[in-house]
């Protein structure tokens, strides 16, 4: 059995309330984002005092940090690259700081569409090299790092996903495969480089075998929301098969990480359907994990 978290950055709850309710559901961990109002970041915890409290709410309910979304969205990286670095850094410094987990996420952090100048092959030669030294740079404080793909970021084909992460080849850095994007992006949406998966999701699963780090779980309606990213539907209401893609992800693309991180991103009033998602989500992994 897997253990399974919920997203903070998906429920607008002080953290105090959010692991209280976590647990009282049934939770092992939290996936903490570290963005406002109520995620992790220095602006938030900026004493020691201010931190141990915060880390107390995860020890006084028995939780765990499943992973850790680091917040470098103020920078457009294609074109404010030296400042979107230096934030990346300082994320890490109080991630490190933080202690509760060794999984960092983050993505190209840049919309998709080409800046001026710049060549599709341009843009993926940046990322390999950056990606390379951001994981380079975050091995040094015992994290793995894993890039969530996504249509609302650019670099979110199937075939250039896998051809990034292959060429940055750092034994600490691999995919968040986000079953929800996962899905979108094997339908071409938001691509440069249209493609199409006949196959869907489960043709993606294979194609990144061996290079899932992290999954996110939740379903999806093939459709884009106001971010022009994936809408995130819970359980049952979206067109992905669990049955099918669960064991796939364990089987063929070789998904070996101890969680099931609940992720329902934007979705209006997200607490009202995280204990359905969390019965969702004990189901598949009784049978499957």
């Amino acid at each position: 059995m897997k253990k399974v978290s919920i997203s903070s950055w998906a429920i607008p709850q002080e953290m105090k309330e959010l692991t209280k309710g976590a647990k009282d559901l049934g939770f092992d961990g939290i996936s903490l984002g570290g963005f406002p109002p109520y995620g992790a970041n220095a602006t938030l915890l900026d004493t020691d005092e201010k931190i141990a409290q915060y880390v107390n709410y995860f020890k006084d309910n028995t939780l765990e940090v499943a992973d850790y979304a680091i917040d470098v969205w103020a920078y457009n990286a294609l074109t404010q690259t030296e400042e979107w670095r230096k934030a990346f850094s300082d994320c890490l410094a109080f991630a490190k700081k933080l202690n509760l987990t060794n999984i960092i996420r983050f993505d190209t952090c840049a919309p998709p569409k080409l800046p001026e100048g710049m060549t599709y092959q341009d843009v993926k030669d940046f990322y390999v090299k950056n990606f390379k030294e951001l994981a380079q740079e975050a091995a040094i404080y015992g994290f793995e790092m894993v890039w969530e793909f996504e249509p609302g970021f650019i670099i979110n084909e199937p075939s250039s996903v896998i051809e990034v992460v292959k060429a940055v080849n750092e034994p600490n850095f691999s995919l968040l495969f986000d079953t929800c994007h996962a899905y979108n992006c094997a339908l071409g949406l938001n691509a440069l480089e249209p493609e199409v998966l006949k196959g869907g999701i489960l043709e993606f699963i294979e194609m990144a075998k061996g290079y899932i780090g992290f999954v996110h779980v939740i379903d999806a309606d093939g459709t884009l929301n106001h971010d022009n990213t994936s809408e995130h539907v819970p359980f049952g209401d979206g067109n992905i098969n669990f049955d099918e893609v669960i064991p796939a992800l364990i089987h063929v693309g070789e998904y070996k990480a101890d969680w099931w991180a609940i992720d329902l991103c934007e979705w209006p009033d997200a607490w009202a359907v995280t204990k359905k998602c969390k019965e969702y989500v004990d189901d598949f992994n009784r049978k499957y994990s």
